[in-house]
């Protein structure tokens, strides 16, 4: 099973739908009075996203989205200059994004920017630290699906810009045979040629605890098999099992930074980390109001 497709980014109407659900949550009790009885209407000014940690940017169309959005919303207009695209790597006091507009609609906007641009930002730095974890080796750092609802396009797309590969996007695009599966229909076997013979055209995976589990699941014809919490030594073997059938390998299951290069050396094709996306802290980013006219 090869990698996925990069997705730079989520599809344009994707990408509104998102956004404008963010804006609805911050706007769905009336406009932001805070702003409005403490800002002029008619000021003017610059603002710098600036970042407060080392990281890794992913995230950039989601804030311009929502700026762009906001705007359309007030009425106004704002633009925008990219100082640090997705991909790029910040340190603190580094620019990311530079706005111009309305003080109003900058300061009203900021909150809905800063959280895509943190969350996703946050998923592309810990990849990022995976990525240098296993540098030198062969394997790859990826993604699950256990990702934040309604979000998978983008955080997805931030693994990529920290540097590592996506797993399947959804349900239809990839099969992973696991253990309830192999319970179901009887045995790995039964419920790979299941899968074959309803969806021929797709990659099947098959999850394995133990070296039996991996005899059979290439014996099958398994495109890739996912080793889950297997020891160091036990991956190497299964490696050695798959290798001369030309399935390709996953690690997965209780692993950590610190293992992380070990894992790498059994000769897995890929280590799949669902913290990625379900425990990366945001990075720590702020709006600075510059000037004001």
């Amino acid at each position: 099973m090869t990698a996925r497709p990069l997705p730079i980014s989520a599809p344009a109407e994707e990408l509104q739908r998102i956004v404008d659900i963010a804006l609805d949550e911050d706007l769905r009790f009336g406009p932001d009075v805070t702003t409005l009885t403490t800002v002029p209407a008619e000021a003017h000014g610059t603002a710098e996203v600036v970042s407060r940690d080392v990281g890794v940017i992913s995230g950039i169309d989601a804030a311009l989205a929502s700026l762009r959005s906001l705007a359309s919303r007030l009425g106004t207009t704002a633009t925008a200059e990219v100082v640090a695209p997705d991909g790029s790597h910040v340190r603190p006091g580094d620019v990311v994004l530079r706005i111009e507009g309305p003080v109003q609609t900058l300061l009203t906007a900021e909150r809905t920017l800063l959280n895509f641009l943190g969350q996703l930002s946050g998923v592309a730095t810990a990849t990022s630290k995976w990525v240098e974890a296993v540098a030198g080796t062969a394997a790859r750092i990826r993604d699950t699906r256990k990702t934040v609802p309604g979000l998978r396009t983008l955080q997805k797309a931030a693994v990529v810009h920290g540097g590592g590969v996506n797993h399947r996007m959804a349900l239809g695009d990839a099969a992973l045979i696991k253990d309830n599966h192999v319970a179901a229909a009887g045995s790995v076997e039964a419920a790979f040629r299941a899968v074959k013979r309803a969806a021929p055209h797709i990659p099947v995976e098959v999850e394995c605890d133990t070296l039996d589990q991996v005899r059979e699941a290439v014996s099958v014809g398994a495109e890739l098999v996912l080793l889950d919490n297997m020891t160091p030594d036990t991956m190497r073997e299964a490696v050695a099992l798959c290798r001369p059938a030309g399935a390709q390998t996953e690690a997965s299951g209780g692993l950590t930074l610190g293992s992380a290069k070990a894992v790498a050396a059994t000769g897995v094709d890929f280590i799949s980390i669902g913290a990625l996306t379900h425990s990366s802290h945001v990075l720590d980013l702020g709006l600075d109001l510059r000037t004001t006219r």
